[in-house]
């Protein structure tokens, strides 16, 4: 079996994200099951990379992304993703039909608007192979900022368009967690029948693997980080709707009302973004700069050396896809506070292994972090918890099955 997957990235060659992580998780599933794989993707940001690094036998072929001007930095505003993004899915739709034709692919498997070219090739008769669509977090379907709801909904229509368009062509839609399911019924307008749940999931082999005992002391010593200090992470990009503004909130609030008092304590986010200026100036406001670090991108070791350092993971996000991140930070075996958003509270079960709050509440918020951190026997309790249910729902092993499984009932 030969698949052709399309994405506008991929760890390590467009840096280290939700989506990106996904793919490069992806791929190496499908390899180890015997699907030959080529990737369409935008060419490595760094030079020195190729498709080895994402997978020794993976073919790629690298189709340029092109910004247009104004439009910012590639696929990180609303403008580039609603003008280039969808010329790009156009681009690297035509190109999986020539794999098609070639014979070179079995079948397409895209995300978001990337398919856009081989979706509409599909819808007038053209490409032979099933068309597999995954529209991830939805995020052009729902504003994360409120105060800019209805300037963003109609900046995002045009990407709204090519993601539905996407759709409609479609042999299977994957929803990626169930309570996106509704979600997917709503904006994409498919019939359930063409849908099917397909959680994002981790290699535990690789986390396992990265927890490594030098790492950790090294990334204590550096950072001075002392045995009875509680340290609450956080990983994500620095922007408004992760929601890292809420959690300054609520960190000068605990601190404010005891729930922080006598206790040695930092929060640690590790992310870059255009927020994190303004950040910086709301922790010095709020008079808690010195407990807070921001330590942008960081290498893979390190991250899950963060991991195995913290004592809580926090995710304050306002709006949510599947949320890597927080099983990420389960499959270290560290207890959760998050918002109550996107797929996560297919994830963190209060009383079970977390916490949940609304989005946006920082008294909530406050009020989640002050218990966790205080009762010390219950955070490891939570913590072995939640490494249960990512082996148990959340691991590669099972939605690595359940893909080549769709693929096999598509191709009949």
């Amino acid at each position: 079996m030969r698949a052709v997957i399309l994405a506008r990235a991929v760890f390590p060659l467009h840096g280290y994200g939700g989506l990106e992580r996904h793919v490069f998780d992806l791929i190496r599933a499908l390899i180890e099951r015997g699907v030959g794989v080529t990737l369409i993707s935008p060419p490595p940001r760094d030079a020195g990379l190729t498709a080895a690094a994402v997978h020794p036998d993976l073919n790629a072929d690298f189709v340029p992304y092109r910004t247009f001007p104004l439009a910012g930095r590639r696929g990180t505003t609303v403008i580039d993703r609603s003008t280039a993004y969808p010329v790009w899915g156009l681009r690297a739709g035509r190109r999986a039909l020539e794999l098609v034709r070639g014979g070179a692919a079995d079948i397409v498997h895209g995300f978001g608007a990337s398919v856009l070219g081989y979706a509409r090739a599909r819808k007038n008769g053209q490409g032979r192979a099933p068309l597999v669509m995954n529209p991830q977090g939805l995020e052009e379907f729902g504003a994360t900022d409120p105060s800019r709801a209805r300037l963003k909904r109609a900046a995002y229509l045009p990407l709204r368009r090519a993601v539905i368009a996407s759709a409609a062509a479609a042999d299977a839609v994957i929803a990626t967690d169930r309570s996106l399911e509704p979600v997917v019924l709503k904006h994409l307008g498919i019939p359930r029948e063409r849908m099917t749940t397909i959680p994002n999931a981790l290699d535990l082999r690789t986390i396992d693997a990265a927890a490594d005992a030098t790492a950790i002391a090294r990334l204590r010593a550096d950072h001075g980080v002392r045995p009875e200090e509680r340290v609450l992470l956080s990983v994500g990009r620095l922007e408004a709707s992760k929601g890292f503004h809420v959690l300054l909130r609520a960190l000068a609030a605990a601190r404010d009302h005891g729930g922080l008092e006598g206790l040695a304590w930092r929060w640690v986010a590790l992310g870059d973004g255009p927020h994190r200026a303004a950040l910086e100036r709301l922790a010095a406001e709020l008079g808690v700069q010195r407990q807070v670090r921001f330590l942008g991108r960081v290498s893979d070791t390190d991250m899950h050396a963060w991991h195995e350092v913290s004592t809580l993971f926090v995710h304050p996000t306002l709006y949510e896809g599947s949320s890597l991140v927080t099983l990420e930070a389960m499959a270290h075996r560290r207890a959760v506070v998050a918002s109550a958003a996107g797929g996560i509270p297919d994830k963190v079960r209060p009383g079970g292994n977390g916490w949940l709050v609304p989005p946006g509440d920082p008294s909530a918020l406050a009020a989640a972090i002050s218990g966790a951190i205080a009762d010390p026997a219950r955070l490891a309790r939570y913590g072995a918890a939640g490494r249960m249910i990512v082996e148990r729902e959340f691991s590669w092993t099972a939605a690595g099955d359940a893909t080549v499984a769709l693929y096999r009932r598509l191709l009949g």
